[in-house]
C-alpha cells in the first residue's frame, strides 16, 4: 500500500524550492513554460532583448530587466513541476503552458490547437499538491486566463478549441483500452505535464492556464505522428507569436 500523499498536504516541506537558497530571481510576474527546445528557440529569437540564465537542466529567459519571461524546455510531471515551484518561489504569479500533445479523439489532427480546460491526473506528482479522493481527478486552469488565451487565439482565426487533457507518465504506455477510458471520461488528448502543473499552480496559489498543439495522432487503429508536418510547425509559430505579443502587452 502506497503513502497517502495528500495526507501531509499541510505540513512544511524539508527542501524549499530554490527561494531560501541562493539563485535567480526571475525578475517578472509572467512566466511561459515551454516544453520543446525548438520552440522555446523560436521564441528567444523573435523576442525583446533579454538575458538568459541556467534553470536546472533548461535556461531562463528575460525580456528587458522585468518583462516576461521563458523557461524551458522540460519534459515529465515531477520535472515541470520543478520548474513551476521555482518559478513561483521566485515571484512568477502567473504561468502559461505552451506544449505539444497527441490527439485521441478522431476530430483532431496535426496542427490543431487546445486550450486545454482541464487535465486527468493519471500521473504521480499531482497528488503530492492534492487530495485525490477519486482515480484520475480532473485538475482546473484559472478560468479567466484560460478564457484570455482562448479569445487571443481565436481573434487571430486559429484552428483553436478548448479540451480535456489526459496526463500520462507512461508515454510507451498509451494502450487502446487506456486511450478508449480517458476518451470515454471526456478527454481529447494526451500529454506529461499539465494535471501537475495546475496542482502545483493551485496549491501555491498562482495563476495558470495552457495551450497545446496536436503533435500526433492515437485515436485510430495505428499511431499517425504529424510532427513534419507544415499544418504543425505553422500553428506553433501561431501559438509562439500570439504569446510573444500576450507578453510585450504584459497584461495577462
Amino acid at each position: 500500500m502506497s503513502f497517502p500523499t495528500w495526507s501531509d498536504l499541510n505540513d512544511k516541506g524539508i527542501i524549499e524550492p530554490y527561494g531560501a537558497r541562493r539563485g535567480f530571481e526571475s525578475g517578472s510576474s509572467l512566466t511561459v513554460m515551454v516544453s520543446t527546445d525548438p520552440d522555446l528557440t523560436y521564441i528567444k529569437s523573435n523576442a525583446t532583448k533579454g538575458t538568459s540564465k541556467p534553470l536546472f537542466m533548461g535556461t531562463l529567459f528575460t525580456q528587458g530587466e522585468k518583462g516576461a519571461s521563458f523557461a524551458g524546455p522540460y519534459m515529465g510531471a515531477p520535472y515541470a513541476a520543478m520548474i513551476a515551484e521555482t518559478l513561483i518561489a521566485k515571484g512568477t504569479g502567473t504561468i502559461v503552458v505552451f506544449g505539444w500533445c497527441g490527439a485521441i479523439s478522431p476530430g483532431l489532427s496535426a496542427g490543431d490547437i487546445i486550450v486545454v480546460d482541464g487535465a486527468l491526473s493519471d500521473e504521480g506528482t499531482s497528488r503530492n499538491y492534492m487530495e485525490q479522493p477519486e482515480p484520475f481527478p480532473r485538475v482546473l486552469p484559472d478560468p479567466e486566463l484560460q478564457q484570455r488565451l482562448y479569445d487571443e487565439l481565436s481573434a487571430r482565426e486559429l484552428p483553436v478549441r478548448t479540451g480535456t487533457l489526459w496526463t500520462t507518465d507512461a508515454i510507451y504506455r498509451e494502450t487502446p483500452k487506456k486511450i478508449e477510458y480517458f476518451r470515454d471520461r471526456g478527454a481529447v488528448a494526451v500529454e506529461m505535464e499539465c494535471s501537475a502543473l495546475f496542482a502545483v499552480a493551485k496549491y501555491r496559489k498562482a495563476r495558470i492556464a495552457a495551450v497545446v498543439v496536436v503533435s500526433d495522432e492515437l485515436s485510430g487503429d495505428a499511431w499517425k505522428p504529424g510532427f513534419r508536418s507544415k499544418r504543425f510547425k505553422t500553428s506553433r509559430k501561431q501559438v509562439a507569436d500570439t504569446l510573444l505579443d500576450l507578453c510585450r502587452k504584459d497584461d495577462l
